[in-house]
């Protein structure tokens, strides 16, 4: 991950330049990027990783903003449907409902058993429907909120407050860059909007800030603003870029000297320094018209409902492919509508929601199949937390930190199989409780880290991503 742009390939040159930054960067980071300049080959080895072999390269995280209600998607409940009506929840509302909850609802769409591992899936996710047998289901997930902003903090960090660094800084810090023109962790949100607690969820906390998120807007005019220099301007040339890259390197580098321990100065110096190399590396890798029109077809670009996902999930392939380690796709902005927080009503607002993603991700795991990078790449679908069983206003639910689902699929994850299951209603776990520490132990786990040796020194304490809990769901490897 060579951030000086003067600097000569020989290996040496680059160690020492290593070297010299260290309190910049952390030894963990580079470590594994020296490990690649003994591999030689400027990619981090597939069988690599910082504790034991990894099975993982990369992973694309896809989230749901809002809580997708898990007995209309993935969670089966055909006790919902003898107890429709019924009034057997609380009498009071609970803390963090934002309504006194009604009678029980079943779901108003139709499951059905899908694939070998006959799998229920509801009806607005056809397209994912398909793709069961590659998937394991987290059927127990839960959390320890109701409440979007802390919960969306927690599926992201492990913490409900902010000051934390998400998974995707985490992976950064840890395994470094895979490629030395692309970031190593990019944000893609919906076009509508950032989701619950803005940048928040995409921060590096304490860690070094050359690991937060890179957010990037999908729209096909605008994905990186000001990379180029605008036509009016004739004497921002090549030659002068050079020459003024090459004075303000020199510059930051005479100004660090008494401020090495400065993570801010660093990640800016570096993320400008990645933004000149990107001049050359992003036009190709943000070009989506280079994709064929069937591929297009796949991912529903061009349609109205579909678009906006669906050029972002072929979007993270295309980083994913490329060298970028942690990709995040957002589906739905903060707020009361437009995303999954469906408290008004299931039928109503669920499908439309459910349409816009449904057949862009299978589109991302025929396409990651057929390439040959779900052999090393990791796919995730989540949500900060699930939905009542009970109706809200009518034919709503209400928030439920009690129990949801989470799937994963790809690179050592064992396809068709499932662990945990939540109660008759869907109201709460009832076996094989699972919390983000677990999730985040286990993908760390496949990308060849043990979560318990992870950690950051920070105000006197040896911080790590899944604090002081999470095990490995070893069920659902491969």
């Amino acid at each position: 991950m060579s951030t000086d742009p003067t600097l000569s390939s020989d290996g040496a040159n680059r160690r020492r330049f290593l070297g010299q930054i260290g309190g910049g960067c952390g030894s963990v980071a580079l470590t594994q990027m020296l490990s690649r300049d003994v591999l030689g080959n400027g990619k981090l080895e597939f069988n690599g990783g910082l504790h034991h072999r990894a099975k993982v390269r990369r992973v694309i995280q896809l989230f749901m903003t809002g809580g997708a209600s898990p007995m209309d998607t993935f969670d089966y409940k055909p006790e919902l449907e003898r107890l429709h009506g019924q009034k057997l929840g609380p009498s009071e509302k609970p803390e963090g409902f934002t309504a006194v909850p009604g009678a029980l609802m079943k779901s108003p769409f139709k499951f059905k058993q899908h694939g070998q591992s006959g799998r229920w899936v509801s009806e607005v996710f056809p397209h994912q429907a398909k793709w069961v047998d590659e998937m394991a289901f987290l059927m127990a997930m839960s959390s320890k909120t109701n409440v979007h902003g802390p919960g969306t903090y927690m599926m992201n960090s492990g913490f409900l407050l902010p000051g934390f660094p998400c998974l995707g800084a985490w992976t950064s810090y840890a395994l470094g860059n895979l490629s030395d023109n692309l970031p190593s962790f990019v944000v893609l949100p919906d076009s509508k909007g950032l989701p619950y607690n803005q940048r928040g969820p995409f921060s590096a906390g304490f860690l070094p800030a050359i690991h937060q998120g890179t957010v990037i807007n999908a729209n096909p005019n605008s994905s990186i603003p000001d990379l180029f220099p605008k036509e009016q301007f004739d004497f921002a040339n090549h030659k002068a870029a050079q020459d003024g890259l090459a004075l303000l390197h020199r510059m930051n580098r005479e100004y660090q000297v008494d401020r090495s321990h400065d993570s801010e100065l660093e990640s800016r110096m570096l993320s400008y320094e990645l933004a000149a190399k990107m001049q050359l590396s992003a036009p190709e890798a943000f070009d989506l018209s280079r994709e064929s029109k069937i591929t297009h077809q796949a991912y529903g670009t061009g349609d109205s409902i579909t678009g906006d996902f669906g050029r972002r999930c072929l979007l993270a392939r295309r980083l994913s492919e490329r060298g970028t380690r942690f990709v995040q796709v957002w589906s739905g902005p903060q707020g009361a509508t437009e995303n999954w927080d469906n408290h008004g009503s299931i039928p109503k607002e669920l499908p439309p929601i459910a349409a816009s993603v449904d057949r862009p991700i299978a589109a991302l795991i025929e396409d990651l199949k057929s390439r040959g990078l779900f052999d090393d790449t990791l796919l995730i679908w989540t949500t900060e937390f699930g939905r009542t069983p009970f109706a809200q206003g009518g034919e709503g639910r209400d928030h439920n930190g009690g129990t949801f689902v989470t799937w994963m699929a790809g690179a050592g994850i064992k396809p068709g199989t499932a662990y945990g299951q939540s109660d008759e209603w869907g109201y709460q776990t009832a076996e094989g409780k699972t919390y983000c520490y677990d999730l985040h132990a286990t993908i760390l786990h496949l990308m060849g880290i043990d979560h318990k040796k992870l950690t950051y020194l920070s105000n006197g304490i040896n911080r790590r991503l899944t604090d002081v809990h999470g095990h490995v769901i070893n069920e659902i490897l491969s």
